[in-house]
């Protein structure tokens, strides 16, 4: 049984006022849980940013002032959308975003969020060299995906959810667990360490080093890949 396909999984798409995740603030949050059994569980929610959201931003997704000056604040939410993601992998399309928001939302309520993280983009170049985009409209053209609403949190997690059960129905299961290992460093990264790490590291070359209980520095080495090092 292959430990790609089986575990549990949450497939998550924000929307937000913007690309900085210090300083903006989600506007509304997607999730879609798939378990062992391959049974699928949605839940959504608008989210109230307090703070504006650019014009752009409201003609982009289609979420203006009004439709969240009522809906509950991320703090009001925290809970239960930590519940949802508590012991699943974290597959979000250009990952380093969605988990970049909700880590810096979790951390103003002083709460500690960590996940294993699987970035579809990240996947789709893996299995798909051939092809040069793989942002979410070419992968839903790709692959025939259906997707009622773009730009809108819990349709857009959706369109991974049907991406990833196409690559469960198409491609040889040891070769989806290896690249979904290989991504998300399930074989060799350390468990006392954060797995998102392993996604913002740069694929370029570069100095690494490790360092000790005390501090003081173990081992200095460099790499023509620091990701693949």
């Amino acid at each position: 049984m292959s430990a790609a396909q089986f575990q549990p999984m949450v497939f998550v798409d924000l929307e937000t006022t913007g690309s900085t995740g210090t300083v903006d603030r989600i506007t509304e949050i997607g999730i879609v849980e798939l378990n062992e059994e391959g049974e699928v569980r949605e839940w959504s929610s608008l989210v109230n940013p307090q703070t504006s959201i650019p014009s752009f931003i409201q003609s982009l997704t289609g979420i203006t002032h009004d439709m969240v000056a009522d809906a509950p604040t991320f703090a009001e939410l925290a809970d239960e959308v930590l519940s949802r993601l508590h012991g699943r992998l974290f597959v979000a399309h250009n990952a380093r975003f969605d988990y970049g928001f909700l880590k810096n939302e979790f951390k103003r309520l002083d709460l500690d969020f960590k996940a294993p993280v699987l970035c579809t983009v990240k996947l789709s170049r893996k299995l798909f060299p051939q092809y040069s985009k793989h942002n979410l409209d070419a992968l839903v053209e790709r692959h025939q995906l259906h997707m009622p609403a773009r730009h809108r949190a819990l349709a857009d997690a959706d369109v991974l959810r049907q991406f990833w059960q196409v690559l469960q129905s198409q491609m040889p299961a040891d070769q989806l667990d290896a690249a979904v290992g290989e991504l998300t460093g399930r074989s060799s990264w350390p468990v006392q360490l954060d797995p998102a790490v392993l996604a913002e590291l740069p694929e370029r070359h570069g100095v690494y080093l490790f360092f000790g209980d005390n501090e003081l520095p173990l081992y200095i080495g460099k790499a023509n890949n620091i990701r693949q090092r």
